[in-house]
């Protein structure tokens, strides 16, 4: 029955055309005609936990920004029921559901598509929607690779859609004071950022292959990643941990902390260099199947010198700095240093050192006074959902918090260290060709041979 079924969604699949470059979408902006009480429709793609979250976000802004989620889609059914009971409690109205994204493409009743699928998938489904004229929120990294950032950035361009990424810490408002305070020259001309992502994770363990639960959809899962027997421990979230499908940590958390850097170095271009290395420690390779590394250290030049440091450990390890950052940045300028812890229920707080004094002089406030505590409640999304919406009503890029070039220089940065560790040497790069000097083999892993028909192709 397994085997029918699958045969069954896989010529369909086929027959729908995903090869994008021969699809023939009809584009239509729907942000150049929606007025500005016009009830924008969405739909979600991808209802785990992260996909959870943006069902919360969506529905929440339904009555302030006249929004509904209208179609919810995944390669598991398994949530169906129980996501669709969610958006009927929440707003009123029963969405349809289907495990083929391009029922949701070929809706013209959709305006928007809400990305919260694995990194494998981001840009094929990204391009897929803006070529159907819909406009994009897509979770970070933007892409799972160089290559298909770019083309994200060309099909948006083209297609003339918004397309926001998830670096949802750009709508914090303790972020945004933080950053113009560098730019401002608050601690002097900024030479070097360092970004944290300490995350101990312990070995999600092994299993041998084994047949596909009944509810998912595993060659639609695997999409343009090779062929793979299933296995339960490298599939739901698991994915983060296999090249195939994720980049490790330092492209999953780490890649809010490495978009933080780079904004707070003012630094909108790809770096020249990059060196990084590590490892997995603490867990037996024989008892996991991890494959990216938990502990890694980066370094990356740019241009005129100034550096970006960034450490990724997945097991034991101290915090760093008064403020006690685990997940977070710090910033170093010609007349002192600032802090930031931008997660761990912080949403951003920061402080600042004039040179080597102990006090800070300059912070985050709360009631007009530094506030160093924390906060009672974590760092949410809602404003940067809340900031796509406005931008889509617009039809202004430029509105939008974290557009998917800015998306993609940040989620360049640890694609650009992973194949630094994977090679283990240092590598040059050329930002204006987006390839690196002299070396093939890693420009050949700045894309992905992609399997078929699930093509990210070189015209989108």
């Amino acid at each position: 029955m397994t085997k029918r079924r699958e045969f069954l969604k896989t010529n369909a699949l086929a027959s729908a055309g995903i090869a994008i470059g021969g699809m023939g979408f009809s584009a239509k902006s729907y942000g150049s005609i929606l007025g500005a009480n016009d009830r924008i429709n969405i739909a979600l793609v991808g209802l785990r936990s992260r996909g959870k979250n943006h069902l919360d976000e969506w529905c929440g802004l339904k009555d302030k920004y006249n929004i509904r989620v209208i179609s919810l889609c995944d390669t598991d059914e398994q949530f169906f029921a129980e996501r669709s009971k969610t958006v009927l409690d929440k707003t009123g109205i029963k969405p349809t559901t289907d495990w083929d994204m391009h029922k949701i493409f070929d809706n013209p009743d959709i305006h928007a598509v809400s990305f919260a699928i694995p990194n494998h998938w981001h840009a094929l489904g990204t391009i897929l929607a803006c070529q159907a004229g819909k406009h994009v929120y897509v979770e970070k990294p933007a892409c799972h690779n160089i290559f298909e950032g770019r083309k994200m950035i060309e099909a948006a361009t083209k297609y003339n859609v918004r397309v926001q990424v998830g670096f949802q810490g750009r709508s914090y408002q303790n972020v945004q004071e933080a950053i113009k305070f560098l730019h401002d020259g608050g601690i002097g001309k900024v030479y070097m950022a360092r970004g944290l992502c300490y995350k101990p994770r312990d070995s999600f363990g092994i299993a041998k292959d084994s047949t596909p639960p009944a509810t998912l959809n595993y060659d639609r899962w695997l999409g343009p990643a090779p062929w793979r027997k299933y296995n339960e421990k490298k599939s739901h979230y698991n994915w983060h941990w296999h090249w195939d499908t994720g980049n490790g940590d330092s492209g999953n958390q780490g890649v809010h902390e490495f978009d933080f850097a780079r904004w707070g170095l003012n630094k909108n271009e790809h770096p020249v260099s990059v060196y990084s290395t590590g490892g997995i420690y603490g867990i037996n390779p024989e008892e996991c199947s991890q494959e990216t590394p938990n502990t890694q250290s980066s370094v990356f030049k740019y241009k005129d010198g100034t550096m970006l440091e960034f450490e990724t450990r997945g097991r034991y390890f101290n915090k760093e700095g008064a403020m006690g950052i685990g997940i977070g940045n710090v910033f170093y300028g010609t007349e002192g240093y600032m802090e930031m812890q931008a997660w761990e229920s912080r949403g951003g707080e920061w402080q600042a050192f004039r040179k080597r004094e102990k006090e800070p002089f300059a912070g985050s406030k709360i009631n007009d006074k530094v506030h160093l505590a924390g906060t009672l409640s974590g760092p949410d999304s809602t404003e940067h959902f809340s900031n796509f919406i406005e931008a889509v009503r617009a039809g202004k890029d430029d509105l939008l918090n974290c557009n998917i070039q800015e998306g993609f220089y940040s989620s360049a940065l640890p694609h650009l260290a992973n194949i630094s560790y994977r090679l283990g040497s240092e590598l040059k790069f050329m930002p204006d060709y987006e390839k690196f000097a002299d070396n093939h083999e890693a420009d050949t892993m700045l894309r992905r041979n992609y399997r078929k028909p699930y093509i990210v192709p070189d015209e989108v």
